[in-house]
């Protein structure tokens, strides 16, 4: 009997220290709720640790597209909070607009974009040596073209795709008559003429408005890199929505801009003359008094005709309308269409009009039809999203556009069709325009996140991507634009990046990292058979 009671007394006491026990490590895991996570923390870092082994490689060939949440990536995600690495704990999101609240999803998205730039602008200082594509570098290409593994084209494709991978940056210093506005005026948009000889600018005003400049490009050498900015006292409040550089007098002798309107002033196309600029006029070659201005409301984008069969003409791109319109006479011609048209381009060879909409649809229109006919669309290709920018090869058989997706796209004109397409273009719903150089074989574009883009228009492989030099906004997207002779006929090729108030310069440098012969890299150009 006292066995029983002893078994029973001791089967009690067993069960209230069970009792006891789970009671406690019930009361532990409610007073720390990150006890309970660990499990589901473990897990979830193993996965996270696999899936980057097996996205190592893409990852290395385009940093700046994959996002870094190094923090983050050991951690599950909950919805409404915030976990911050640094402190090791979570934090409850407020929406954006309470002004009290000081961690919002905005704030956090613009600090990791922040320290992602920052962390690229130190991997571009200290690695000097890049290569593009692996076992090609300078001797290496050298050496295989010698001994005829490689054809010449393709030859000066490659040395021109290492060139951009080893371009440095360098800060350009920017003479002017009132240094006080170069440090207030901000960049909005630049745009090199046909021989890289000058830079047209788009300020904006501290107090409100536009002012237009010109650079000039020759003295952009090194070592120095300084150049001369030559005001106007041509001012406008009013936004620009298109600029390209016009040859009505000579080669680039004027800019056309489309102006919107303001309150009761109506929208207008204008012709402004180089001449018109301080210390740019150019004796006997621009006549007095040649800047014309039309009333045209509403205009998206613009652009000037070197075509033959339409001399001196150029077209503006409306809402649901395209507006073709001679200088010398004043003829307007009018082609009634379903959307906006964003951007435009002419051939050369051909007389046609390239337009891209705000539907996704790309067409030309043929100029020698009437705009009463119904046959004057000569070809129709279609995006998914807003097109914002079009450009044709010189062969005119086929045709680059990107659109407000990001989406970068090589039409074949003939069969209508999309042939390539270049990854990692950022874009939502911005106005972007993109750099195509078909002499160097490269395709240059800006994203919305502040990102320079560089791919090979062979085999549309990203070459580079070069962060912005200042924190990245909306505002403070950079302007850029390529040329193949930087300060003339007998410039280098090289990058020109405007952001805030400075100018940079990408120069190709006079010799390639490991390059053994620095005078075998005088290259020409790139031919299309080799690109398409």
């Amino acid at each position: 009997m006292s066995g029983v009671l002893c078994s029973s007394l001791l089967g009690t006491d067993m069960d209230r220290n069970i009792w006891k026990s789970r009671r406690r490590r019930g009361r532990s895991r409610h007073q720390s709720p990150a006890l309970g996570q660990c499990d589901s923390s473990e897990r979830y870092a193993t996965g996270a640790s696999q899936s980057s082994q097996d996205s190592g490689h893409h990852d290395a060939e385009s940093p700046s597209t994959s996002s870094s949440r190094t923090g983050e990536s050991s951690v599950p995600e909950l919805p409404g909070f915030y976990f911050d690495p640094e402190k090791n704990r979570y934090f409850r999101l407020l929406p954006g607009h309470n002004n009290c609240n000081p961690l919002t999803k905005e704030g956090i998205q613009q600090k990791e974009m922040e320290s992602r730039r920052l962390q690229l602008l130190q991997q571009e200082d200290m690695q000097k040596k890049k290569i593009t594509r692996v076992g090609f570098n300078a001797s290496s290409i050298l050496r295989k073209n010698q001994l005829g593994f490689l054809n010449f084209s393709s030859y000066c494709r490659l040395s021109h795709e290492l060139r951009v991978s080893c371009m440095e940056r360098k800060k350009v210093e920017i003479q002017s008559s009132d240094p006080s506005a170069l440090a207030s005026d901000r960049f909005n948009f630049i745009m090199a003429d046909t021989t890289s000889d000058r830079l047209f600018t788009v300020n904006d005003v501290k107090i409100g408005g536009s002012k237009y400049g010109i650079i000039n490009l020759q003295g952009l050498k090194a070592p120095t890199f300084e150049v001369q900015m030559h005001e106007n006292l041509y001012f406008t409040n009013r936004k620009v929505n298109s600029v390209c550089w016009a040859s009505l007098n000579h080669l680039d002798s004027h800019i056309l801009l489309c102006l919107m309107g303001l309150a009761e002033t109506p929208g207008c196309a204008t012709l402004l003359p180089a001449s018109l600029f301080v210390s740019n006029h150019q004796a006997g070659t621009d006549q007095p008094g040649m800047l014309c201005s039309f009333r045209i409301p509403g205009a998206w984008s613009c652009a000037w005709s070197l075509n033959v069969q339409a001399n001196n003409c150029f077209s503006t791109g409306l809402s649901r309308r395209v507006l073709l319109t001679n200088v010398v006479t004043g003829h307007r011609q009018s082609y009634r269409i379903n959307s906006d048209v964003l951007a435009q381009q002419f051939a050369v060879k051909t007389p046609l009009l390239f337009n891209g909409c705000r539907s996704g649809e790309i067409f030309a229109i043929d100029l020698r039809s009437p705009s009463q006919a119904k046959g004057w669309k000569a070809t129709q290709i279609f995006h998914d999203s807003a097109v914002t920018s079009v450009q044709v090869f010189k062969e005119e058989q086929h045709l680059m556009a990107s659109d407000m997706s990001g989406k970068i796209k090589l039409w074949d004109l003939r069969a209508t069709k999309c042939v390539r397409q270049y990854e990692g273009h950022v874009n939502e719903y911005a106005y972007l325009p993109l750099h195509m150089h078909e002499e160097e074989g490269i395709l240059v574009a800006v994203g919305q996140d502040c990102y320079t883009r560089i791919w090979s228009l062979h085999d549309a492989r990203l070459l580079r991507t070069i962060p912005s030099p200042c924190p990245t906004s909306k505002a403070n997207i950079p302007s850029v634009a390529f040329s193949p002779r930087l300060g003339g006929s007998r410039g280098a090729p090289g990058l020109l990046m405007a952001v805030q108030q400075d100018l940079y310069c990408f120069a190709y440098s006079s010799s390639c990292p490991d390059s053994q012969e620095e005078g075998r890299w005088e290259l020409p150009s790139v031919s299309n058979e080799d690109i398409l």
